[in-house]
């Protein structure tokens, strides 16, 4: 099956290797994560080139605040986490959409609790009246918050909802200017290596629907429209990386290479953490979860930020990856002994 798979990559790059020409520039703005490995691979190994494309990936804090630069085509494609902004820019009509998934169930995310509570809060509902730090006041971390509170009967009224960078928990943490924090990885593992806080909530255990898409690959509608070929070809070269992305995160061949250039990308400077954490996954074929996006949305209205609901077919396609998945073939594990959840 392996070899099968393998020979069918080599297939599609000896296809599209005869495609090079001059490589037309795809500015991607990427708000810097694990999953941007697959990104890294794709061009250290040349998928991109081979269709003809040059990509130049650009850093972001933040990939709600790239938003108005994607619809303005001075990116072409954003990755990042989503919020409660691309939902506002749909309601504005602005030319974007989602097109590809960039991490799903398991997400790795956890509600962390200060770890001189752990005696006192022992369920969800004991949260009510704490502080509690979220990245951002519409982001995917503050939707997680919201509703692991409603399994309980609460809401983010009955907490005290305080914006924090997730690089300044530990110092919330050890100053006691929080009680509790939704976290990603690694922050969770250094959170609680530090002393300073325990998993209290998995996100995943406790969010419906799922699987959960919680970070996004969003495009330009406008200049997918105009250049059709570029887009599809973008996605299949991108789609490649996933994969080698998923071998790695599976402990495949590809993991060292992998970890190498998040770590020459300045992505993680701390290549013991990659060696050491669990890693976020991603989907080996890119689709992103329709009732997730519909959810999400629901819970943003609800909660007052973001204002009227958009159709499925705006909020998202998954034309592309499903194109690029059908000439690329099934997905195969290299280490199908691997017992991790996510990435197959």
């Amino acid at each position: 099956m392996i070899k099968r798979a393998l020979r069918a990559s080599i297939g599609i790059a000896a296809l599209i290797v005869g495609a090079e020409a001059q490589e037309t520039t795809i500015r991607l703005g990427n708000a810097p994560s694990i999953a941007t490995g697959a990104m890294l691979i794709a061009s250290a190994r040349g998928y991109y080139r081979e269709v003809g494309i040059k990509l130049v990936l650009e850093s972001l804090d933040s990939s709600a605040n790239a938003i108005a630069l994607l619809a303005q085509n001075q990116y072409q494609i954003v990755e990042g986490g989503l919020s409660a902004g691309y939902f506002n820019a749909l309601e504005k009509n602005l030319p974007i959409t989602i097109a590809m998934s960039r991490v799903s169930t398991p997400v790795l995310h956890n509600v962390m609790l200060r770890i001189d509570l752990k005696d006192q809060v022992k369920e969800i509902r004991q949260l009510k009246g704490r502080v509690i730090a979220t990245n951002g006041p519409g982001s995917v971390s503050t939707y997680e918050i919201g509703k692991v509170l409603e399994t309980q009967g609460l809401t983010l009224t009955d907490v005290d909802i305080k914006v924090i960078p997730f690089t300044q928990y530990s110092i919330a943490f050890a100053n006691k200017a929080i009680d509790a924090a939704l976290a990603i990885t690694p922050f969770t593992f250094q959170l609680r290596d530090r002393g300073l806080a325990i998993p209290f909530a998995d996100t995943d255990a406790y969010i419906r629907p799922a699987p959960m898409t919680i970070s996004v690959n969003m495009l330009n509608t406008d200049w997918a429209t105009k250049n059709p070929e570029l887009a599809r070809n973008f996605y299949l070269a991108s789609l490649r990386g996933v994969r080698d992305y998923c071998q790695a995160y599976h402990g495949g061949s590809t993991r060292k290479e992998i970890i190498d250039l998040l770590v020459k990308s300045g992505t993680e400077t701390r290549p013991e953490f990659l060696h050491e954490y669990p890693w976020p996954a991603r989907d080996p074929n890119g689709r992103v979860s329709t009732d997730s996006m519909l959810d999400m949305q629901a819970w943003f209205i609800k909660n007052k930020f973001a204002g009227a609901p958009s159709p499925t077919e705006r909020l998202l396609t998954n034309s592309y990856v499903e194109a690029a998945a059908q000439k690329l073939g099934p997905f195969v594990l290299e280490n199908p002994d691997s017992k991790l959840q996510g990435c197959r």
